[in-house]
């Protein structure tokens, strides 16, 4: 390998946050392997405490993808959690997220890539995002996401349609100097633009739910989602961008 390390050599991490997902990380992982093939990459699959076979199927697929990386919280603690523990892993420069569930397609994640790494990419992008096009989810779900989303969006002027798109492209660096909260993961547009970043939008697939059961209600989104979008509010109020530091 020329001296280089395995981290120097990898271009790009994904991270999947997973609980109680026994059942669809087999799939999702070949279907990951499949859409990266040929591209130094590793996948790292957290398991957030479940309380099926998922961290034990998991186990099971690192002989079949010597790529695949498991960590496994010792306590349950959300999603957003699970996020921050495979980004701190991460040993790519460019870090893909997208949820457990196998609604998210991994064969977008190349175009997620390209749009965010493009030679004419604007100076100070730093994510790029998916937009759940045509959603396969229950009419009631998607009431609940479209009422949350007008409400945000309205309160934050991030540009965001579908902050619950779980699929997104970052640089790795970027995210780890945002302030970390339980559910940050669903205010990561407004977080970005608030210390000067550029974030873009993709339209991506969005696919039925495979085996299991949500782990989400909107009346559950909808109390948290009052009490994360003031203290959100609060953080970019408080926050000051010095536009850059420059070693003098």
């Amino acid at each position: 390998m020329n001296g280089l390390t395995v981290a120097d050599s990898l271009e790009f991490s994904v991270v999947v946050p997973v609980h109680n997902e026994a059942g669809n990380v087999e799939q999702l992982a070949t279907e990951i392997a499949r859409a990266l093939d040929g591209r130094a990459f590793e996948m790292i699959f957290v398991d957030d405490a479940s309380t099926d076979e998922t961290r034990a199927e998991l186990a099971a697929l690192k002989s079949r993808f010597p790529m695949l990386r498991v960590l496994g919280h010792r306590k349950n603690a959300g999603q957003s959690r699970a996020i921050r523990s495979g980004i701190l892993a991460a040993r790519g420069p460019v870090v893909g997220t997208l949820d457990g569930d196998g609604q998210n397609d991994p064969a977008d994640l190349p175009d997620l890539y390209r749009q965010l790494t493009r030679a004419d990419a604007p100076h100070g992008l730093k994510m790029v995002m998916g937009r759940r096009g045509s959603r396969k989810d229950t009419a009631w779900k998607r009431f609940g996401s479209r009422f949350a989303n007008n409400i945000r969006k309205r309160m934050l002027k991030d540009d965001c349609d579908d902050s619950g798109c779980g699929i997104k492209v970052m640089e790795r660096a970027t995210f780890l100097q945002l302030p970390y909260f339980d559910h940050m993961h669903r205010y990561m547009p407004a977080l970005m633009r608030s210390d000067g970043h550029l974030v873009e939008f993709r339209e991506v697939n969005h696919r039925p739910r495979g085996t299991g059961r949500s782990n989400y209600t909107n009346f559950g989104r909808l109390k948290d989602a009052l009490s994360d979008l003031r203290g959100v509010m609060w953080l970019i109020r408080r926050r000051r961008n010095p536009g850059g530091a420059d070693e003098i």
